[in-house]
């Protein structure tokens, strides 16, 4: 007996997956296992990239979720609402569901995965962070006999490729995101994007699976990149970085009950493994004991990548489905209900570099010297680099530093007369 698929959308994510189940030789044999029984679209005037019979497409989703032949609902239509409600109905109505919305999944999982647990379901989320890089299953299954204590992504192709071309052309981000938009690599709205939000869903997510517990949305700190300029880019190439917007989660602050979970852009030193992941890739660096570094590396986005990931949660609930057991695996359930503490950003320790621009008078250095020494930032170096105009541009790099001393030192300095501003405050890995 076949297993059932009703499918919620019929994008790019959707269209690519209907190709890889319609073209199964040669790859797992539990997918000739599947048959594709419903598809919900918009509108079926739409031209499509698959073919299917006229009767398995609807424009009734409702209908999909509550029909009694459905195994297997795949949610692939993006967007908070309607998806939340018919991933929830599709629960209720005793169907596993396989879905790639990590925005819908980052602000209502507590919801959805206690419905699931409550029911003895599955939501499987692989696509929902890094495309086709398996990175969800790992976390719940080979990585957890491990003490994770660092994970840490680019997890938005978007941004990456902004800060690429940025790197290589020396442009100035505007006008790099103008010619993304153009592409199509950046979206007409790219607030989701180049403000962190994307990243912000995506490293909640991780964090919860790597720390075992649930994670407030707004709890998660999200520094974009627009006030990233070719300036710092090229100050960080001379001090041995590249800029990347990084999302981190680790659980190295002083108490260990608090997480810190954030995304900002940040200076990478190039002998690190992240430093060298460019263009539209993305890539998540897991730490822990006993296993050290693991890195998943791989396309972030796209029809066949993301396709990938959806059919292989697809198959491991065929797999659930066709052993038929009366208790559910508890490799493939979500086994943690409590959230975790999230300490506030300004505990955080962590490098800084910071760009000044001021009067061109003796003593100046010695000024923000001694600003930094009265709140405790240790100084790494401290450089005039030259000129804008009549005023010097000065660049420091601190050693570890609690966030909240370090910006208290630099609301003193902003109060010194011979300080006409401060261009940009990024953090160093």
């Amino acid at each position: 007996m076949g297993v059932k698929l009703g499918i919620l959308g019929l994008g790019t994510v959707g269209t690519g997956t209907v190709k890889l189940l319609q073209d199964a030789a040669g790859r797992h044999p539990l997918l000739q296992e599947i048959e594709i029984y419903r598809v919900g679209v918009r509108s079926l005037a739409k031209p499509r990239n698959v073919q299917l019979p006229t009767q398995v497409i609807t424009t009734d989703l409702e209908a999909i979720v509550n029909d009694p032949e459905v195994d297997i609902v795949v949610e692939v239509m993006g967007g908070l609402e309607p998806a939340r409600s018919l991933i929830l109905q599709a629960l209720k109505n005793g169907k596993h569901v396989v879905t790639a919305n990590k925005a819908a999944i980052s602000r209502f999982g507590a919801e959805i995965f206690t419905t699931a647990n409550q029911a003895g379901l599955y939501v499987m989320l692989e696509a929902a962070v890094g495309g086709g890089i398996p990175v969800i299953q790992p976390l719940k299954q080979a990585l957890s006999v491990n003490r994770i204590h660092t994970v840490t992504g680019i997890v938005n192709g978007t941004t990456n490729y902004i800060l690429t071309r940025m790197q290589t052309e020396g442009s100035e981000f505007a006008d790099v995101l103008a010619d993304a938009q153009r592409l199509g690599y950046a979206e007409a709205d790219p607030t989701a994007d180049v403000d962190g939000l994307d990243a912000g869903d995506k490293i909640a997510i991780l964090a919860s699976l790597a720390f075992d517990g649930r994670i407030h949305l707004q709890d998660v700190h999200c520094e974009g990149i627009r006030q990233v300029s070719k300036t710092d880019i090229a100050y960080a190439e001379k001090l041995g970085f590249v800029i990347k917007l990084l999302a981190i989660a680790t659980n190295k602050v002083s108490d260990a009950a608090q997480l810190s979970i954030r995304v900002h852009p940040t200076l990478v030193p190039k002998a690190h493994p992240l430093a060298s992941i460019n263009g539209v890739y993305n890539a998540i660096l897991v730490e822990g004991e006993p296993i050290g570094q693991v890195m998943f590396f791989g396309p972030g986005a796209g029809e066949g990548a993301t396709a990938s990931a959806v059919t292989s949660d697809i198959l491991s609930l065929v797999a659930a489905v066709k052993s038929n057991t009366a208790a559910p695996n508890p490799l493939l359930t979500c086994r943690h209900e409590d959230y975790c503490q999230i300490a506030p950003i300004s505990d955080l320790v962590t490098r800084f570099y910071a760009r000044f621009l001021t009067q061109d008078q003796s003593g100046v250095i010695g000024k923000l010297g001694t600003c930094f020494g009265n709140h405790g930032v240790s100084i790494e170096s401290i450089v005039q680099t030259g000129f804008q105009g009549d005023l010097a541009e000065i660049v420091v790099v601190t050693h570890d530093v609690k966030e909240g001393d370090f910006r208290q030192a630099v609301a003193e300095i902003q109060s010194l007369a011979a300080i006409d501003s401060v261009p940009s405050i990024l953090r160093v890995l």
